[in-house]
Protein backbone atom coordinates (compact mmCIF):
# COMPACT_ATOMS: atom_id res chain seq x y z
CA UNK A 1 0.00 0.00 0.00
CA UNK A 2 2.55 2.32 0.80
CA UNK A 3 4.21 1.93 -2.62
CA UNK A 4 0.92 2.69 -4.39
CA UNK A 5 0.98 6.11 -1.87
CA UNK A 6 4.51 6.93 -3.14
CA UNK A 7 3.30 6.87 -6.58
CA UNK A 8 0.33 8.69 -6.37
CA UNK A 9 2.17 11.54 -4.91
CA UNK A 10 4.96 11.39 -7.18
CA UNK A 11 2.06 11.44 -9.91
CA UNK A 12 0.24 14.37 -8.47
CA UNK A 13 3.75 16.80 -8.47
CA UNK A 14 4.48 15.13 -12.02
CA UNK A 15 0.65 16.71 -12.76
CA UNK A 16 1.00 19.72 -10.98
CA UNK A 17 4.46 20.24 -13.23
CA UNK A 18 3.00 19.37 -16.52
CA UNK A 19 -0.18 22.12 -15.62
CA UNK A 20 2.28 24.23 -15.81
CA UNK A 21 3.80 23.55 -19.34
CA UNK A 22 1.90 24.75 -22.71
CA UNK A 23 0.68 21.37 -22.81
CA UNK A 24 -3.03 22.53 -22.48
CA UNK A 25 -3.81 20.54 -18.90
CA UNK A 26 -4.89 22.77 -16.27
CA UNK A 27 -5.37 21.20 -12.71
CA UNK A 28 -7.15 23.87 -10.14
CA UNK A 29 -5.17 22.76 -6.80
CA UNK A 30 -2.98 20.04 -5.21
CA UNK A 31 -6.08 18.22 -4.23
CA UNK A 32 -7.14 17.84 -7.69
CA UNK A 33 -3.83 16.51 -8.79
CA UNK A 34 -3.17 14.27 -5.11
CA UNK A 35 -7.24 12.54 -6.81
CA UNK A 36 -5.90 12.56 -10.13
CA UNK A 37 -2.95 10.87 -9.21
CA UNK A 38 -4.73 8.12 -7.68
CA UNK A 39 -7.23 7.31 -10.63
CA UNK A 40 -3.97 7.13 -13.28
CA UNK A 41 -2.31 5.14 -11.12
CA UNK A 42 -5.01 3.04 -10.31
CA UNK A 43 -6.14 2.78 -13.92
CA UNK A 44 -2.40 2.36 -14.67
CA UNK A 45 -1.89 -0.40 -12.52
CA UNK A 46 -4.59 -2.21 -13.95
CA UNK A 47 -1.76 -2.72 -17.36
CA UNK A 48 0.29 -3.94 -14.21
CA UNK A 49 -1.74 -6.92 -14.10
CA UNK A 50 -0.57 -8.47 -17.64
CA UNK A 51 2.09 -10.42 -17.30
CA UNK A 52 5.37 -8.93 -18.12
CA UNK A 53 5.66 -11.16 -21.48
CA UNK A 54 2.46 -10.67 -22.59
CA UNK A 55 3.19 -6.36 -22.24
CA UNK A 56 6.67 -7.05 -23.89
CA UNK A 57 5.06 -8.15 -27.08
CA UNK A 58 2.15 -6.01 -27.64
CA UNK A 59 4.80 -3.15 -27.23
CA UNK A 60 7.73 -4.35 -29.24
CA UNK A 61 4.84 -5.06 -32.62
CA UNK A 62 2.92 -1.75 -31.89
CA UNK A 63 6.71 -0.09 -31.66
CA UNK A 64 4.93 1.41 -28.13
CA UNK A 65 1.72 2.82 -29.90
CA UNK A 66 -0.77 0.44 -27.72
CA UNK A 67 1.26 1.83 -24.40
CA UNK A 68 1.17 5.54 -25.59
CA UNK A 69 -2.52 4.91 -26.63
CA UNK A 70 -3.46 3.45 -23.11
CA UNK A 71 -2.15 6.59 -21.79
CA UNK A 72 -3.96 8.91 -23.80
CA UNK A 73 -7.19 7.23 -22.88
CA UNK A 74 -6.31 6.82 -18.92
CA UNK A 75 -5.36 10.83 -19.08
CA UNK A 76 -8.72 11.47 -20.70
CA UNK A 77 -10.69 9.31 -18.59
CA UNK A 78 -9.22 11.33 -15.41
CA UNK A 79 -9.98 14.55 -16.86
CA UNK A 80 -13.73 13.51 -17.29
CA UNK A 81 -14.23 11.96 -14.19
CA UNK A 82 -12.42 14.51 -12.05
CA UNK A 83 -14.07 18.60 -11.91
CA UNK A 84 -11.10 20.64 -11.70
CA UNK A 85 -8.54 18.84 -13.72
CA UNK A 86 -9.31 20.09 -17.17
CA UNK A 87 -7.94 19.38 -20.78
CA UNK A 88 -8.12 22.68 -22.98
CA UNK A 89 -7.37 21.17 -26.01
CA UNK A 90 -9.09 18.06 -25.65
CA UNK A 91 -7.48 15.04 -27.52
CA UNK A 92 -4.07 17.72 -28.26
CA UNK A 93 -4.18 18.22 -24.66
CA UNK A 94 -4.19 14.13 -24.10
CA UNK A 95 -1.90 13.41 -26.16
CA UNK A 96 0.66 16.04 -24.84
CA UNK A 97 0.00 15.80 -21.10
CA UNK A 98 0.48 12.01 -21.51
CA UNK A 99 3.55 12.15 -22.51
CA UNK A 100 4.76 15.09 -20.85
CA UNK A 101 3.75 13.03 -17.41
CA UNK A 102 5.40 10.22 -18.66
CA UNK A 103 8.81 12.01 -18.45
CA UNK A 104 8.31 14.38 -15.82
CA UNK A 105 7.12 11.04 -13.41
CA UNK A 106 9.88 8.87 -14.68
CA UNK A 107 12.46 11.71 -14.00
CA UNK A 108 11.08 12.37 -10.80
CA UNK A 109 11.19 8.10 -9.49
CA UNK A 110 14.54 8.43 -10.93
CA UNK A 111 16.26 10.95 -8.79
CA UNK A 112 13.72 9.51 -5.56
CA UNK A 113 16.05 5.79 -6.61
CA UNK A 114 19.15 7.66 -6.87
CA UNK A 115 18.71 9.50 -3.18
CA UNK A 116 17.33 6.05 -1.64
CA UNK A 117 14.02 7.34 -0.37
CA UNK A 118 12.17 4.52 -2.39
CA UNK A 119 13.54 0.89 -3.10
CA UNK A 120 14.60 -0.11 -6.34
Amino acid sequence: MVPFLISVVVLAISLLIVSKLPTGVEVDNPWIALIAGGIIGALNGIWGLFPDAFRGIIWLFSLGLIPLLGSIIVFGLTAWLIEGFRLRWGIGSAILGAIALSIINSILVFILRQTGLIAI
